[in-house]
């Protein structure tokens, strides 16, 4: 059940078989984005550091979002299921459902994709601000 594994350890496989980072384009992208972080100034780091943790915190709207459009829909229920299951029009009810999910997974992917870029930022900053700190 190799697939079920996360990218972590996808990563360290892929190690194994080639430890080149050049030859990953995993860790050559994350190469790339320590260089330029490297290239930049310490109070534009630090700047940046601030935008990323504000960014970081403020990924979890979408899925708070998505997950409160069934509490917008409860105030109206009475009305919604009027229409929706008169002349027993179930069609309705599963579109809804349906593009309720796919926005849900949709949405909580997302979030937590950016969660992610946001926290390796976050990290790389932080550690070409000890180095520069240290030079």
């Amino acid at each position: 059940m190799h697939f079920t594994r996360g990218d972590a350890h996808k990563i360290y496989l892929e190690l194994q078989k080639s430890p080149d980072k050049n030859a990953n384009k995993k860790l050559s992208e994350v190469a790339t984005i320590k260089s330029f972080y490297e290239s930049l100034d310490e109070e534009t780091l630090k700047l940046a550091y601030y935008r990323m943790i504000k960014e970081q915190n403020g990924t979890g709207i979408i899925p708070i979002y998505v997950t409160s459009i069934p509490w917008l829909l409860f105030l109206f229920s009475n009305k919604v299921q009027e229409y929706l299951f008169q002349d027993g029009k179930m069609l309705w009810a599963v579109v809804f459902i349906t593009l309720y999910l796919i926005l849900l997974t949709l949405s909580t992917f997302m979030h937590f994709r950016e969660k992610a870029w946001a926290a390796l930022h976050i990290e790389i900053i932080s550690d070409v601000l000890e180095e520069k700190k240290k030079s």
